[in-house]
């Protein structure tokens, strides 16, 4: 792509290549369809970050938080309901985590969180920080509850 256009790839190009390859493999007869959707994460030239999702059908869509998999709808909700433009990255990593804690159980050996940020990369959080995360998030939850019930 670099070289016919001069210009870094966008991720939307890529979402839509790969969701090209997709829809011919699910339209192709002696092909296996591809069985999944994927999410596609990453930073345009400009640092602004992207969140694309591709379905095997051929069909890209932008999201600024999403879910797929088992329990998809559950934790798509929590995002919708609560996510924020102006969300710092930290709590973007809470927003997640609380959303995963809405479905699973609430450890670090049955959630895995990676963060990527621009210039630095993709970082899987350690299972210590994963349960540093959890137990923040617990006793914020316990004290909300001690305040509603105070009032």
């Amino acid at each position: 792509h670099r070289l016919t256009v001069e210009d870094a790839v966008s991720i939307e190009y890529i979402s839509r290549h790969i969701a090209s390859i997709q829809q011919k493999y699910t339209q192709s007869g002696g092909v296996r369809p591809f069985g999944i959707s994927t999410l596609i994460v990453g930073f345009d030239t400009d640092g602004t970050s992207r969140l694309y999702q591709t379905d095997p059908s051929g069909i890209f869509s932008a999201w600024k938080a999403s879910a797929i998999g088992r329990n998809s709808k559950t934790v798509s909700e929590y995002l919708e309901k609560n996510y924020a433009d102006d969300m710092s990255s930290d709590e973007c990593v809470k927003l997640a985590l609380k959303a995963l804690m809405e479905v699973t159980e609430s450890r670090s050996k049955t959630i895995e969180l990676a963060v990527m940020e621009d210039k630095k990369g993709l970082r899987y959080l350690s299972d210590q920080e994963v349960d540093d995360l959890i137990a923040q998030i617990e006793a914020q939850r316990a004290e909300e509850e001690t305040q509603g019930a105070q009032s």
